[in-house]
């Protein structure tokens, strides 16, 4: 028992580091008025505010689940409706700004013109409308099979609790492997044509060169959101073999496939990227600034 208290206290340091890191990145995104009309910096705030997302309701769930609370089944229902939603926009804004980084590169004459403002907040609501397809499909599944009585009754909020028959993890896994062939597709597309281009410039050009090492890590960032998407089917299969190692395998993937990509964000942008960083650090700056003048205030 004690193991799982240092446990769960690990899993609220980096939960709180890693929004007050997004919540930061949030704030200079807002500070500059070229990072909220470009495309890509767009993007990077819509994976921060999902990512956010994720991780309160995911720690929210995990500290009922660990405290052996109950809520209502409808509740649980919004719970897993927002964290489906969520859990797949991240990987399918991160092909969005592979896309983004296939076309300045590959494509600099149309750059401006199909990554414009007006793009941007079509993408963002393409984005979410295929982020909530797997969502329908699951949830429909589940309502296709629970009975009216359920929703009213009080139950430990698991994402296992909507599979009830065998044939709808059939249908979860299958459109899982969709998403990812998808984008996995996507991904090695741009890589190669980016790293087409960037041969040919003979490695004089520093926007590809460094274009290709943003794919690179935005397909690495990618392949951990996704493995977390099988997650919860070899959870399942080992809570059949041993208990504990089903505790232990749950654990190591929270922290692997759901905290380790959501730090990979600020990684990307929020220090390879060279205004970004500025701004990040002007406004890092300008925070200790503030409370160095509040606390002489206060001493005075």
């Amino acid at each position: 028992m004690r193991s799982t208290n240092y446990r769960v206290i690990i899993v609220q340091v980096l939960v709180v580091i890693f929004i007050c890191i997004n919540l930061l990145l949030i704030v200079t995104f807002f500070s500059k008025e070229f990072f909220y009309t470009t495309m890509r910096y767009i993007l990077f705030a819509v994976t921060l505010l999902s990512d956010s997302i994720i991780l309160i309701i995911s720690d929210i769930l995990l500290i009922l689940s660990y405290f052996q609370y109950t809520m209502q089944v409808g509740l649980c229902v919004v719970f897993y409706i927002i964290s489906v939603l969520c859990t797949f926009v991240t990987p399918v804004t991160l092909t969005a700004m592979t896309l983004e980084r296939y076309v300045a590169i590959c494509m600099p004459l149309r750059h401006a013109e199909l990554c414009s403002i007006r793009r941007s907040l079509h993408s963002i609501f393409i984005i979410h409308s295929l982020s909530s397809v797997p969502c329908i499909v699951i949830v429909s599944t589940f309502v296709a099979t629970a009975s009216h009585s359920l929703y009213m009754q009080y139950r430990k909020c698991s994402m296992d609790m909507f599979v009830f028959l065998q044939w709808q993890n059939h249908v979860k896994l299958a459109v899982y492997q969709c998403y990812f062939l998808i984008m996995a597709i996507t991904i090695i597309f741009s890589y190669i044509e980016i790293m087409k281009v960037a041969k040919a410039a003979s490695g004089e050009d520093k926007k590809s060169t460094k274009g290709l090492r943003t794919v690179v890590l935005h397909a690495f960032q990618l392949f951990l959101c996704l493995v977390q998407l099988w997650c919860p089917f070899i959870e399942v299969a080992l809570l059949k073999i041993d208990l504990m190692l089903y505790v232990h395998v749950r654990y190591f993937n929270y922290i692997t496939f759901i905290l380790a990509p959501r730090c990979l964000s600020p990684l990307i942008y929020g220090l390879r990227d060279e205004k970004f960083s500025l701004a990040l650090k002007y406004n890092i700056k300008l925070g200790f600034h503030c409370v160095k003048s509040n606390m002489q205030i206060g001493f005075v």
